[in-house]
């Protein structure tokens, strides 16, 4: 669960650190009050992008920082270890974006990150619906991913992908191989020409860079020779006697006086270091390849190899990657019908398996469809569908997906007598809503994301309807952490922890800040939530509603 978030400077928040418990957390305040800076900071942390207008004002930057206590963290370590970060130390996940007016930055574990690992993460720790976040809901993949978690069709599907993939590179070079048109004897002759030609030259990877050197430094033989001669020369006539007699003068100095001990040790070194000068050079001079043959030979070679990449690319590798394509080709066309039935008989095979795994899915599917529109079903009547329909339709695809070979619709028919329709076209978000929650609640085992925050979904029902959706939210709470921002009283009464967030004054500047409630302030948010003033039956309706 998320047991720690820190916001600073972020809109009216200047420093925030708001530690959370399990199960449903209720957070409540009044309109404008700074509610939505959670939300907002949330989405910071599963990798939004982030607006330095968010900074507040008078800032130079702002930062958001979260820390995870999770269960399973392999499939978040997995993502940290493709992206060189260091993994999760006794499964605690540590998430800080720095917001700042010049640059972003966000890190993982302490690690620098990018936005693309934040939301790769995200997918694994936090499923976040406001009132105009359900379109997921409406994707048609979506609701099959659903149905395959509610099916427990995870390993099934795994087989069935890994079989598809394998079919559609079949496919896709048989259609390649016999989209190809028959080449002519002229354009035969040309391809043997081409491949002879380049088999001969027997390149290698890599040999372009040494010959390149070696070119070079032939051409540039004798002036390099002379230079390096000279050098040499100066080295040993020049500057190593003159050492040899600055070290004899200074060890006399220092037998007078010692403080010039380190300057002697400096021309020591300094000596050294030009004996080894010497050295380098003197063998440099007589590895140099002067030899006319030699030199002939490097030339000859690297006018072969610039005469292929003149012909057949820009560089060796591509030299010999057309030296593979014009081979395949030829192979291609002395034996085409051959080739192409091989290629044809492998992709069968493939879709043969690919059948039977997809087969599989689609009975499992078919099996469980009709249960968990029943368990939504049940569901929507406590949210007040008392005569609603709701299916999960089942339909057979043209040809295979990376899914199966199905594709599937949720259907919602809120009023009796209509027609049931795509839940898509459902205008009402505050259908939408309870609807989402019917699922969340019909999937909530099977749904391993820690975290649930559900920000003013309530939004558009009230009375019975409040406090069961808040009973659902409740519910989910015994199997994952959730978060509810809301205006009603019946959701945050059922909270197991409840937090109200408070826009204050200092200083003449606006601040938001959020403290934990519990007993009479908790019946005094209540109470403020209920309308009822100071009543002495609004109290009475408050402590109804915790009971």
């Amino acid at each position: 669960m998320l047991t720690l978030l820190k916001i600073k400077n972020l809109a009216l928040v200047d420093h925030l650190e708001w530690d959370l418990g399990g199960g449903l957390v209720g957070v409540t305040g009044e309109t404008g009050a700074g509610k939505s800076v959670i939300v907002g900071a949330l989405k910071l942390i599963l990798g939004e992008r982030a607006d330095k207008g968010m900074i507040r004002t008078g800032e130079s930057q702002c930062c958001v920082e979260a820390i995870f206590q999770l269960q399973d963290v392999s499939l978040v370590n997995q993502v940290l270890e493709d992206a060189g970060l260091d993994p999760c130390d006794d499964n605690e996940l540590i998430i800080r974006r720095v917001i700042g007016s010049q640059s972003n930055r966000q890190f993982v574990n302490n690690g620098a990150s990018t936005l693309g690992v934040l939301k790769r993460i995200g997918c694994f720790l936090v499923d976040l619906h406001g009132p105009h976040e359900h379109q997921s809901l409406l994707s048609p993949e979506r609701q099959l991913s659903l149905l395959d978690a509610y099916s427990d069709l995870g390993q099934d599907l795994a087989r069935y992908r890994k079989v598809w993939e394998s079919w559609v590179r079949a496919r896709d070079e048989y259609e390649l191989a016999r989209s190809e048109r028959e080449i002519s004897n002229q354009e035969r002759e040309l391809l043997r020409f081409q491949v002879d030609e380049i088999d001969a030259a027997e390149l290698q990877s890599g040999e372009e860079e040494i010959l390149e050197e070696r070119y070079l430094r032939t051409r540039n033989a004798h002036r390099l020779a002379e230079l390096t001669g000279k050098a040499v020369g100066v080295l040993s006539d020049g500057i190593a006697p003159h050492l040899e007699e600055l070290q004899r003068l200074l060890s006399e100095l220092r037998r007078i006086d010692p403080v010039l001990a380190d300057t002697l040790d400096e021309v020591e070194s300094s000596s050294i270091q030009i004996q080894e000068l010497e050295r380098n050079l003197t063998r440099y001079l007589d590895e140099l390849d002067t030899d006319p043959v030699e030199i002939n030979e490097v030339e000859e070679r690297y006018n072969q190899l610039t005469d292929l990449k003149r012909k057949y690319g820009p560089c060796i590798e591509d030299v010999m990657e057309h030296a593979n394509d014009a081979r395949r080709r030829l192979e291609n066309s002395e034996n085409r019908g051959q080739f192409l039935t091989d290629l044809k008989t492998k992709a069968d095979e493939f879709f043969v398996d690919l059948r039977r795994l997809g087969r599989k899915l689609s009975g499992q599917r078919g099996k469980n469809a009709p249960l968990l529109a029943s368990d939504i079903r049940k569901h929507l009547i406590d949210l007040g569908f008392k005569q609603a329909e709701f299916e999960v339709g089942v339909v057979a695809r043209d040809t295979p997906g990376g899914n199966g070979f199905d594709t599937v619709e949720y259907l919602f028919g809120p009023n009796p007598g209509e027609p049931l329709k795509p839940l898509r076209q459902i205008a009402s978000s505050g259908e939408i809503s309870r609807v989402m929650l019917a699922v969340k609640n019909a999937l909530a085992n099977q749904d391993s994301t820690p975290l649930m925050v559900f920000d003013e979904i309530d939004a558009n029902v009230g009375g019975e309807i409040a406090r069961v959706v808040g009973e659902k939210m409740a519910s989910l709470g015994t199997r994952h952490q959730v978060v509810a921002i809301t205006h009603f009283p019946q959701v945050a009464a059922v909270a197991h922890q409840h937090f109200l967030v408070e826009k204050t004054v200092e200083g003449g500047r606006s601040l938001s800040k959020i403290t934990e409630v519990t007993g009479e302030q908790r019946i005094d948010e209540l109470v403020r939530m209920l309308g009822g003033g100071e009543g002495l039956e609004a109290r009475e309706m408050a402590k109804s509603l915790l009971k």
